[in-house]
């Protein structure tokens, strides 16, 4: 997680980059921005002990920012397809920092947001659970952004088919309850559940397996004092997890311990927990094409076939309202049987918002890959991270998409992220 002050003055730095100076050939606003704020140059450890501007010439080069870049397209409506593409990266790249400043307020143990709804402890119906699996016919579908739609990031690029077989997934992320039935089963003490390097990772109290090296935006293993404490404990649970006196589980959800609620989502674990949870339950993560097309598919007329048509969204085209996906900032995390507006047409719920899954894939690019102008948002992550897929409850709902990876090193569990499976 980054510095909040940094986080905030990064957004206005980008936005200056990318569309005074880079689009509109201007001179940087601030003499020593490139050096505090660029986040390709400036490696994540050195940006909690650099001396920031205060947090009113913070707001004060923002509100600088704003002002020139909307100026020239003020009462415009035939933006250029290169002021189309740099306006939609900063302001989707704006909407991804409100969503790390979400993980910010967790880590480190702020309150909540004062719009925010206080989080549920009166109920934990085992009728607010989902269970049961979709089944997906096998056959050719195609995977990614097509060439004709509006703004996507390179890695969507291109739709692509590919040839599946037929699979059942599970209808609702896994829950609080299943999850824990895995760790008072001693899921986290038996070597036989996990991986090498899932192992590995574990007897080391969580640390990062990777290069700690500089990754874009959010998308970096936690480097400050929290971590090298965190490193020194046995990881038996997942994070934000413990015991009350009375044995009973609890988990923290900003500043506050409540009560371990069955019916919601299994939050903050990390690939490395997914993949063993999966090896105990006998199922399996999903790859992200059986994901995508979960998502996004329907049937054909025939019934037990995949049709041609591809939704935008897991419950159709037309853009959220609010009441089909729990995205931006609206509740918090709700129960796992909540928005059934939101179900794909093979009925699986909340693939888009309420919590990230991860997937079974390493990040690769899709045939035919370029980079876009904004060379290090995926190329230098290739093969070093997952792909999760379908937002949370901090997702901005201009960005989300069936088409849309994001991508986390494997040990990550700072983040709103939780998984489904499907059946081996």
């Amino acid at each position: 997680v980054n510095p909040p002050l940094w986080e905030i003055g990064h957004v206005g730095w980008f936005q200056e980059f990318w569309l005074l100076r880079h689009l509109r050939r201007q001179k940087p606003l601030l003499e020593n921005g490139d050096q505090l704020y660029n986040s390709t140059d400036v490696a994540h450890d050195v940006r909690w002990d650099l001396l920031l501007p205060s947090h009113e010439d913070t707001w004060r080069y923002l509100d600088e920012v704003l002002n020139r870049v909307i100026e020239p397209i003020e009462g415009k409506h035939d933006l250029s397809k290169e002021e189309l593409y740099f306006y939609s990266l900063t302001t989707f790249h704006e909407a991804m920092h409100a969503e790390a400043l979400a993980c910010t307020r967790q880590t480190h143990g702020y309150p909540k947001p004062s719009f925010l709804t206080a989080p549920r402890t009166d109920q934990n119906r085992s009728d607010d659970l989902f269970p049961g699996d979709a089944e997906i016919p096998g056959g050719t579908f195609l995977i990614g952004a097509p060439p004709d739609g509006p703004f996507v990031f390179d890695n969507e690029k291109w739709a692509h088919e590919v040839v599946l077989r037929p699979y059942r997934i599970a209808r609702a992320p896994v829950s609080n309850r299943e999850f824990r039935e895995f760790v008072e089963d001693g899921g986290y003490g038996q070597p036989n559940w996990w991986s090498e390097e899932g192992w590995r990772w574990l007897v080391t109290g969580g640390a990062p397996q990777l290069e700690n090296s500089f990754a874009n935006f959010f998308n970096k293993p936690i480097k400050h004092p929290s971590q090298a404490q965190a490193a020194k404990e046995k990881v038996e649970h997942p994070l934000y997890w413990r015991r009350d006196p009375d044995g009973l589980w609890q988990q923290r959800v900003f500043d506050r311990y409540i009560p371990l609620q069955d019916n919601l989502p299994v939050v903050h674990v990390s690939w490395y927990e997914a993949e063993p949870f999966c090896a105990w339950a006998g199922r399996r993560l999903p790859s992200e094409a059986e994901w995508e097309t979960a998502a996004s598919a329907e049937l054909a007329a025939d019934g037990c076939s995949l049709s041609n048509k591809r939704r935008h969204f897991p419950w159709g085209d037309t853009l959220p309202t609010g009441n089909e996906a729990n995205l931006d900032w609206q509740n918090g995390i709700v129960e796992i049987s909540a928005y059934e507006a939101g179900d794909s047409a093979f009925g699986c719920r909340q693939m888009i918002g309420n919590i990230w899954e991860w997937t079974a894939d390493n990040f690769t690019p899709y045939p035919g890959f370029s980079a876009d102008p904004y060379k290090e948002y995926s190329k230098p992550w290739f093969g070093t991270h997952k792909v999760l897929r379908g937002g949370c409850w901090a997702t901005s709902s201009r960005l989300i998409r069936n088409t849309w990876r994001n991508f986390y090193t494997p040990d990550r569990r700072d983040v709103w992220v939780g998984f489904r499976t499907c059946a081996k």
